[in-house]
């Protein structure tokens, strides 16, 4: 778990950081470009489009002022030739009809009508449709606005031309009538739509009156009322389905026989193909500098992180005690600098801690001799006194046997004392581990304490649940050494006179509980009780029981600890894992407990 949670305070990694930053910078910079040319091109063809309106509507204008100045040309030739004067004051109707026609062919326009005096329309002819009363009526109105040029008959739209027919001179003759020729607005149109790709429309009592948009254009058309209810103060765009349009409106009411709008269009559409191909073309652009930019960003990246990780793995094994891994000296300047700096800096480290131990080294010999030089001059006094009792003749035999017991308590004790020292300093090297039963072991363990004098007047018990399944594999001699020297602690604690050992096994660990009576750990040792050679508040030992008990526990993965400590009741526990293998449990128990009940009983005899 804490292994996990390190990782993942770990971080991004440099050269990772390094390329992300760039392709999000890039990202972001192409994004913002490609908003900002779109954003400025639709500007600029808006713009254009706007001026393109405005060009084909003076375009219009002219080729109208043209249109009628060539229309009224030809009215004032066919003004002034003698039939058609002959013919105006004949004053039938139906003659008049019957001439007209020769001249409506001999104009060629696509309206053409001749008027008495009164403005009463005698002929009129148009092309694709006979001339209704509707158009008769246009006709009538436009005669009576000599300043109009438009005629609205319903079914199209005419530019005209109006002139008088004299008899006579124009200022002194009489006025036989009217001559009227008219050609149809939408020629006009196309000749301006197809070169511009304007689409003009003429809009008249809320219908289309002439258009070049196709009928499904119209539709569309027909579908916004906004257009037709008034002019549009600036060009302004409108959606016609899938298709965007620019439209601008001109009043031409002024000039017409009703009130017309003309307007023009002109599509997106050419231009969004375009914006779209540029857009392309950054958005690929952009690609190709985030592609290229991310390789050289990981080359350069690379480059300068390499030197780092291995700078840091450098200081990642320091830390955990290997002095010579390699540290890099290649990389920038700064990286150098760096990887020198910590070169020295491990040099220095090195030699204080070299200096740190030795002076611990000779710290703890000076603790070591204080600590067991009171017991080993104990029992070497004791030996060497009592083999001068032994070199008397006159002891009897029970005194020799006696004084010999004594002599041999000593050695042991200096034997323990030895051993208990040598295993301090060889702590973590020689471990050899064997099935054995936790039960076992600990059985012995108290055998060895309950004939210990410091065990006298100490009831010690020992506790196990199920004791057949308690196989481990361990060091039993280092094990059962580390549980004796817990009871030891125990039966040396002040005034204890009760010590309770439990066993507990569970699915991957072992637990041994030694729970005794005494006065409890002193408060001023308990941050350093497993710490070698302490020993307060004891009359015997080295201090090293404990210490041994802890080192033991942490070679077979476990570990000990003071569970409570308070006058009454004091609990160390020993845990450790008890790495299972498929051993026939009930055999290897028995097996076990043989082999060391007789190693003990050789021991004892």
């Amino acid at each position: 778990m804490e292994a996990s949670r390190t990782l993942k305070r770990q971080g991004i990694r440099t050269h990772v950081l390094l390329v992300v930053a760039m392709a999000l910078v890039i990202s972001i910079v192409t994004g913002v470009s490609l908003l900002l040319i779109r954003n400025l091109l639709r500007a600029e063809v808006t713009n254009n489009l706007s001026q393109d309106l405005s060009h084909s509507v003076i375009t219009f204008q002219n080729l109208q002022a043209e249109r009628v100045g060539a229309l009224e040309r030809e009215n004032s030739l066919l003004a002034k030739l003698p039939t058609l004067k002959a013919l105006m004051t004949s004053g039938d109707d139906l003659t008049i009809q019957d001439g007209a026609t020769e001249f409506w062919q001999l104009s060629g326009d696509d309206l053409f009508a001749l008027a008495d005096s009164s403005g009463r329309v005698v002929a009129a002819y148009s092309k694709g449709a006979p001339a209704d009363a509707t158009l008769r009526q246009g006709m009538k109105a436009l005669l009576a606005s000599r300043g109009r040029h438009y005629l609205i008959d319903g079914r199209g739209l005419y530019v005209c031309s109006i002139l008088p027919v004299y008899f006579g001179t124009d200022e002194e003759g009489t006025l036989l009538g009217y001559v009227v020729s008219g050609v149809s607005i939408e020629r006009t149109v196309r000749e301006i739509s197809q070169p511009t790709g304007v689409e003009a429309t003429f809009l008249s009592g809320g219908a289309i009156v002439a258009s070049t948009l196709s009928p499904a254009g119209q539709a569309s058309l027909a579908t916004q009322p906004r257009l037709f209810s008034g002019p549009l103060e600036e060009p302004s765009t409108v959606d016609f389905g899938s298709t965007r349009f620019l439209a601008a409106t001109e009043d031409l009411s002024a000039t017409a026989t009703s009130p017309l709008k003309l307007l023009v269009l002109k599509s997106f559409e050419p231009a969004e193909r375009s914006i779209n191909r540029i857009d392309r073309m950054v958005l690929s652009a952009g690609l190709l500098a985030l592609l290229s930019g991310t390789i050289l960003m990981v080359a350069l990246s690379r480059l300068v992180t390499r030197p780092l990780e291995e700078l840091s793995r450098s200081v990642i094994a320091f830390g955990v005690g290997d002095g010579k891994y390699r540290i890099p000296r290649y990389g920038t300047q700064e990286v150098r600098q760096l990887s020198t700096a910590f070169a020295d800096m491990r040099n220095e480290i090195q030699q204080a801690n070299r200096a740190l131990l030795e002076s611990e080294r000779l710290a703890t010999i000076g603790r070591m001799a204080s600590s067991v030089s009171h017991d080993l001059r104990h029992y070497l006094a004791a030996i060497y006194a009592n083999s001068e009792f032994l070199a008397s003749d006159r002891l009897s035999e029970k005194e020799r046997t006696e004084i010999f017991a004594d002599v041999r308590t000593a050695v042991h004790g200096t034997t323990d004392l030895i051993e208990s020292l040598l295993i301090f300093s060889r702590t973590g090297a020689g471990v050899k581990r064997s099935p054995e039963l936790m039960a076992t072991l600990v059985e012995n363990a108290a055998t060895l304490i309950r004939a210990h004098p410091d065990a006298e007047g100490v009831s010690l018990v020992t506790r196990c649940d199920d004791p057949a399944h308690t196989v481990i594999t361990a060091d039993g001699k280092q094990m059962e050494r580390a549980i004796s020297n817990l009871m030891l602690n125990a039966c040396q604690a002040g005034r204890s006179t009760k010590v309770v050992v439990a066993l507990e096994v569970r699915e991957e660990h072992m637990i041994v509980s030694v729970i005794d009576n005494g006065e409890g750990v002193p408060e001023g040792i308990r941050n350093s009780l497993f710490e070698p050679f302490v020993s307060e508040g004891k009359q015997k030992g080295t201090g090293l029981g404990l210490t041994l008990a802890h080192c033991i526990a942490a070679e077979h993965g476990g570990e000990v600890v003071l569970l409570r400590s308070c006058p009454g009741e004091t609990i160390f526990q020993m845990k450790f894992v008890r790495e299972l293998q498929s051993y026939d449990e009930p055999a290897v128990s028995e097996a076990i407990r043989r082999k060391r009940v007789i190693e003990h009983e050789n021991l004892r005899f």
